[in-house]
């Protein structure tokens, strides 16, 4: 073959380099993860193993054992058999392993046992981007995101699924009744071929419907009415298209590096119970006694804004449109200003809409107001259908005005959200393939997503830094 890069034969004779070292460069990224578990206190961090056994078969150290899991996350093998035989061929993990060949089974019960110590880990990697001043700002945008879990969706059951599905079965049986029937006026040998058949699908779904029975009494019995078969904690959560069996990640980015500085995975399918969660568990990663939190409108609750604000961070939520009266073409309530001075709003009108009475709504004090003119308003067709407009407002309403007024005045504050939070949870996804989550149970799946925040991290930092720079301040 002429004029082409040619290889060698594979018969010839070669001196390979005396040592696995000479086949690792300088700079390449297993080298950090080596130099960066090396620096680690695991017995502090909670891992189990670190001291051996005084009896008994030698086992492997749990800091080899980290050093596998955090290689095979940062290069998209998070199975415990392709760590397996990763380990047996791939040059980078012999030299990182010291030629150690460590079974499936081995791998995947270090991460079922160590879930403190690798949730640990991944904290201690925050710890050491704050040390080294990659937190330039004190702002945070936070996100969730629906993971699928190991749990088929024709295995997850509600009370609603549960009973259309009886329903279709309902529906099968008298269809194949039908058809029985329909038979005996066939000949013979074909009539009795079909009913056979037909019955044996009958016999099929009639045991089908008993196990949905069963089901639906567990599901009466369950907190949530909810059951996966599966994996018992996954949950059916909304998505923009069909909708999914899995779990609720939440991350809190940082807005300059746009690092991973907190994360949770809840199996609660709704954003805006977690705000103040995040957002306090970010300014603790951080270090901050203030913090700016931006999230989208999935996390406006008025609790949950109070918290924020109790807690020293400033939320920037934009608030959710629920009236109806604006797309009905009628005033809404933005139409109406309040007057502090003299506890009363303004309607568009003129009138004073004065207080009236307090009451606790959904656990919420909420005071309300109204005018005695609405019945001969001259525009209470723009307003109301009812007899009179009614406006409430929360106790502590001036917490969400402030937030809205720092909205007004920060109009950017949504683009630099959608920049910062979605693009790590794209990255993420796309590692993890098209099934997710590889483990079951919310406590497991907690830590697997762990190894994965430490990955996109370590990855985010030594493309910011380099991998030499990154090895130096690990050892200072």
């Amino acid at each position: 073959m002429k004029r082409f890069v040619e290889g060698q034969s594979r018969t010839q004779g070669a001196l390979l380099p005396e040592t696995l070292d000479d086949f690792v460069a300088e700079a390449n990224p297993v080298r950090v993860i080596d130099v960066f578990v090396e620096e680690l206190d695991l017995r502090k961090l909670g891992f189990a193993g670190v001291d051996p056994a005084a009896t008994g078969r030698p086992a492997y150290h749990p800091g080899a054992m980290l050093k596998l899991y955090i290689y095979g996350y940062l290069n998209r093998i998070q199975s415990s058999r392709r760590l397996e035989r990763e380990a047996q061929r791939n040059l980078e993990l012999m030299w990182l392993l010291g030629r150690l060949t460590p079974d499936f089974k081995t791998i995947a019960n270090f991460r079922k046992d160590n879930p403190k110590g690798i949730r640990g880990v991944c904290r201690q990697f925050v710890v050491l981007c704050r040390e080294l001043g990659l937190f330039a700002e004190a702002v945070v945008a936070i996100d969730g995101s629906k993971f699928k879990a190991v749990n088929n969706r024709d295995r997850n059951f509600t009370s609603a699924k549960l009973q259309r599905r009886m329903q279709e079965i309902e529906a099968s049986i008298e269809r194949y009744l039908v058809e029985m029937d329909s038979a005996d006026r066939q000949e013979p040998a074909v009539a009795q071929a079909k009913k056979e058949r037909l019955t044996d699908k009958i016999t099929t779904l009639k045991a089908r419907m008993k196990e949905l029975e069963a089901i639906g009494v567990q599901l009466e019995n369950a907190p949530d009415k909810q059951i996966s078969l599966t994996d018992p904690d996954a949950r059916s959560m909304k998505t923009r298209g069909t909708g999914i069996v899995g779990y609720n990640v939440q991350t809190a980015v940082e807005t300059k590096n746009h690092l991973i500085v907190a994360h949770e995975v809840t199996n609660d399918g709704l954003d805006r119970d977690q705000l103040s969660t995040m957002g306090k568990q970010a300014r603790k990663a951080m270090k901050l006694d203030f913090l700016t939190a931006i999230a989208d409108r999935g996390y406006f609750k008025s609790e949950e804004i109070l918290a924020c604000h109790k807690a020293g961070i400033v939320p920037l939520v934009p608030k959710s449109a629920t009236s109806g009266a604006k797309a009905d073409g009628r005033f809404d309530r933005a139409d109406f200003v309040y007057d502090r001075e003299n506890d009363e709003y303004v309607c568009p009108a003129g009138e004073r809409l004065i207080w009236r009475f307090a009451r606790v709504e959904r656990g919420l004090m909420m005071n309300r107001y109204w005018s005695s003119s609405c019945p001969r308003c001259s525009i209470k067709s723009q307003c109301t259908p009812s007899d009179y407009r009614r406006v409430s407002r929360w106790a502590h309403e001036e917490e969400l005005e402030v937030m809205q007024a720092r909205l007004d005045k920060s109009p950017d504050s949504m683009r630099i959200r959608r920049r910062t939070v979605e693009h790590p949870f794209g990255t993420l996804k796309a590692w993890m393939g098209a099934t997710h989550f590889l483990t079951k149970g919310l406590e497991r799946v907690r830590t697997e997503m762990s190894l994965h925040v430490l990955a996109y991290n370590l990855k985010r930092v030594m493309k910011l830094m380099g991998n030499e720079a990154l090895m130096a301040a690990i050892r200072a």
